[in-house]
């Protein structure tokens, strides 16, 4: 069982930002990997340009062309509050997991399911000559504005060499770190003119929640657990196709279970703590590596660790397999219970904040010293 990794490094620096919020660091301030803000700039016109319509808040299909026109279902989120966290009564809860607090957060649309094989399958596996940060080898002005994003490079390590584990279409993609996730949702969005980036975590737990403060979406009964999630005692072992599981009040499947899911923030038990009640979009973001987080447990979880609550951070043995020095910035060579979902935003942010949101490791001297 993948245990719980949840260390507070001392360093960590509180930020918490509404999207209007340019999120400055106290310790450092520059923009991140500022030399490629010209590229998310052209990806921020053609978001711009997409909006001079508005879209209604309901639910839509996307159409991923680079992914050979495969679809991706949209479903909306109305603005509103909830309880972040859990009480100190629930069964299982663990520490992290509070003080409770009153969020408020802004209208989205969030992904039906994990985002699949189908659609991350010709993100990864691009087909480009790339340098180790996933910049063109050999750019030039016939690239196509997707190209240019920075991708994957080519694996050193199979993640399917464990048999259990198949590359099917319909199964959530798994084994990305944080980053390679961010940057599959710039690569989206340069090919439908929509902002997509990962959720925050009280965007992620409000919608998973859906209006509950139960232990579940669907309640506390741990033994109707099954109808509604992968977990370790019904998974055999390795993930499942998305979606065949009942969903959530609002539509979202495998929110419980499945694969373990990024969101966008830095792990921190004392996260919670600094919230104010009325605290609207908070977001930790990231100042160091590890750990980060992710949420709903996956299909290696025992069943409170996919509470709507329950909060796990990333940690370097993810890498354990990963034989290259340094280790890669795009592969969690032993993370194969990790994978995400992603929202869309109504507010349209700043170029400089959408860069920030896509960018969230440094690529600094220091920060190259560790592990992504």
């Amino acid at each position: 069982m993948k245990s719980r990794k949840s260390p507070s490094p001392s360093c960590f620096l509180l930020c918490i930002a509404t999207p209007s919020l340019l999120l400055a660091q106290e310790t450092k301030t520059e923009l991140p990997a500022a030399a490629k803000l010209d590229v998310t700039k052209k990806v921020h016109q053609l978001i711009v340009k997409s909006a001079a319509t508005p879209s209604p808040l309901k639910a839509y299909t996307e159409t991923v062309p680079k992914a050979g026109n495969a679809t991706l279902q949209m479903l909306p989120v109305k603005a509103g509050e909830f309880q972040l966290g859990s009480p100190d009564a629930e069964p299982g809860r663990n520490a992290d997991e509070g003080p409770q607090k009153k969020i408020k957060v802004d209208a989205f649309w969030m992904s039906k399911t994990e985002i699949t094989w189908k659609l991350y399958n010709p993100y990864y596996k691009n087909g480009k000559p790339r340098n180790k940060d996933g910049t063109l080898m050999s750019p030039s002005d016939k690239d196509e504005l997707s190209d240019v994003i920075s991708q994957p490079t080519p694996q050193y390590h199979d993640m399917f060499l464990n048999n259990s584990f198949v590359n099917d279409p319909d199964h959530p993609a798994m084994d990305m770190t944080q980053h390679a996730a961010s940057k599959f949702c710039q690569w989206l969005s340069a090919q439908t003119g929509h902002f997509y980036r990962l959720p925050t975590e009280a965007e992620w737990e409000y919608a998973c929640r859906a209006g509950t403060s139960t232990a579940w979406s669907f309640g506390d009964d741990e033994s109707k657990l099954g109808d509604h999630a992968w977990f370790a005692d019904n998974s055999n072992f390795t993930y499942q196709k998305v979606g065949l599981k009942k969903p959530n009040p609002w539509g979202f499947h495998d929110m419980h279970g499945n694969v373990a899911e990024w969101v966008l923030d830095q792990f921190s038990d004392k996260f919670y703590g600094k919230l104010k009640d009325g605290e609207m979009n908070p977001w930790n973001a990231p100042t160091t590596r590890y750990p980060r987080t992710v949420r709903g447990g996956s299909w290696d979880s025992e069943a409170p660790a996919t509470r709507s609550a329950a909060r796990l951070g990333s940690a370097p043995d993810w890498k354990q397999e990963d034989p290259q020095i340094p280790k890669s910035v795009w592969y969690h060579t032993d993370g194969q219970h990790v994978g995400f979902r992603i929202v869309r935003p109504v507010k349209i942010p700043s170029a400089e904040e959408m860069h920030r949101y896509w960018n969230t490791d440094w690529w600094s001297p220091e920060r190259n010293k560790e592990d992504l």
